[in-house]
């Protein structure tokens, strides 16, 4: 038994008609009932009872309607969903990314990509860089968004963004009274820097900063993560320097002040893997890049 043979018998089954059932198979009469009395002979059982007034379905030709329907909407299921996984419009798509990156544009970009492909589902986490690194190595995850890049020749990327840096204070400081706040006149501060591991990494660029303005912090609090340093800037611990795009959401103890002094700058860049091809990794990448240029149009 053929699966054309069955579309063949259910649209006969259907018609109760061979002449419109060839119609709507866009085929001759003659092939038709020579393939339904193919089915027949092969299936031992006879499908229809043929009269010249009219035909009708025998018990078997009944019992295997049901079936027939059932197995070919499956199929078609199957063709129309295999056809939308391959071409990134369903499937399942992992996208890890530094803790800062949950502020400003990547929620956004991620907002856009789940309107653009709302059957593809998403598995979103939160790593540092050089989790993120390890990740994308090993294919945990498709997607990497890092902060500011990660270095590696098998990894292509797509610039998300480049913003300033500012300064997160304590509410209770008596820094948070100023507008703006010299960089060089934060020595004898404590500083909150992450991440601890690895080395070197966003800690040491906030230090490159304190060397080049000439500052000594008081006492250096290493953490492991963006989340984990703010929690301790709202309790007073000290002071961090963060990306600007952090500072679009309030957090209870903290203030955010822009500051005078050498200001490097950091970056968000989107990673996959060179050799990773998949349709929805593609369709990611291709998205942000429209959300670049939609984002630098709108700046223009």
């Amino acid at each position: 038994m053929e699966f054309r043979q069955l579309r063949y018998f259910l649209a006969v089954a259907e018609e109760l008609h061979f002449g419109r059932a060839a119609t709507r198979l866009d085929m001759a009469q003659p092939p038709l009932s020579r393939q339904i009395a193919a089915l027949e002979e092969d299936l031992g059982a006879q499908l229809f009872d043929r009269s010249r007034s009219q035909i009708r379905l025998t018990q078997a030709g009944l019992v295997l309607r049901e079936h027939a329907r059932q197995l070919i909407e499956r199929v078609d299921a199957a063709r129309r969903e295999t056809r939308l996984v391959g071409a990134g419009g369903a499937g399942r798509l992992r996208v890890a990314f530094v803790g800062s990156a949950s502020h400003g544009l990547l929620p956004m970009l991620i907002k856009d990509y789940r309107s653009a492909y709302p059957d593809v589902e998403l598995a979103l986490s939160a790593m540092n860089n050089a989790e993120l690194q390890r990740a994308l190595v090993t294919r945990e995850i498709d997607i990497a968004v890092a902060r500011p890049e990660l270095k590696d020749d098998e990894f292509r990327r797509e610039l998300l963004c480049r913003e300033r840096l500012m300064l997160a204070i304590p509410d209770n400081s008596p820094l948070a009274a100023q507008c703006e706040v010299r960089f060089a006149d934060l020595s004898g501060q404590n500083f909150v820097l992450y991440p601890r591991r690895p080395r070197p990494g966003y800690a040491d660029l906030v230090l490159s900063i304190c060397e080049q303005e000439g500052v000594k912090p008081g006492n250096l609090e290493l953490t492991q993560d963006f989340q984990s340093a703010i929690s301790l800037v709202s309790v007073g611990v000290g002071l961090s320097v963060v990306p600007e795009s952090v500072s679009s959401t309030t957090r209870p103890g903290v203030v955010y002040r822009h500051y005078q002094g050498h200001n490097p700058g950091t970056a968000l860049t989107v990673h996959a893997r060179l050799d990773n091809r998949a349709p929805q990794v593609v369709n990611f990448l291709e998205t942000t890049r429209k959300f670049v240029r939609a984002g630098q149009s709108g700046a223009a």
